[in-house]
């Protein structure tokens, strides 16, 4: 039974966060800066507003000033550009497809040099995407990102995309 976590709770003191951990009936300490957790959902607060201007210039430039170069991008992207490239050219085709899309956070949860992102997103299909053309249809789907950061720039990304509702919301796969 060691190791099982019952309880977690987390403070913030003189600028830390302080995280408790209950293993049994031990307490566990574990400090790290709380400014660093919250300078990294920010930052990534920063691209959230970009990427919902629905400005291809404006998404472009913030993927510039907030992403490394060479960003290690894990997610259901079919191309064979890599890095901050490969950010900028889905955002091309989600554009192109879905001029009106929204992203909203529904969760945001940073610890250390990462933040957890639970999205719902939204647009009308209005342009080609995956070889489909346009059916006006609504979209509404969910996706979640794991975003780290190295020196105050997003510099890995997972993502779990839900294509397949996406797709078959848009007509590409029976109901």
């Amino acid at each position: 039974m060691t190791g099982r976590f019952m309880a977690v709770r987390e403070e913030v003191r003189d600028g830390w966060c302080l995280e408790h951990r209950t293993v049994l009936s031990a307490p566990r300490r574990k400090l790290m800066p709380a400014t660093t957790a919250t300078h990294n959902k920010a930052t990534f607060g920063r691209l959230h507003d970009a990427l919902n201007s629905g400005d291809a210039e404006v998404i472009f430039k913030t993927i510039d000033e907030v992403v490394e170069p060479d960003v290690l991008f894990h997610a259901p992207v079919p191309m064979d550009t890599t890095g901050a490239r490969a950010l900028k050219h889905v955002w091309e085709v989600l554009l192109r497809a879905f001029p009106d899309i929204h992203v909203t956070v529904e969760d945001a949860v940073a610890e250390g040099d990462r933040v957890v992102f639970r999205n719902t997103v939204t647009g009308t299909h209005q342009g080609e995407y995956r070889g489909l053309p346009p059916t006006g249809k609504s979209v509404t789907y969910q996706e979640i990102f794991i975003v780290r950061f190295t020196g105050g720039r997003i510099a890995e990304i997972w993502g779990v995309v839900d294509v397949f509702s996406q797709m078959r919301q848009i007509g590409a796969i029976p109901a």
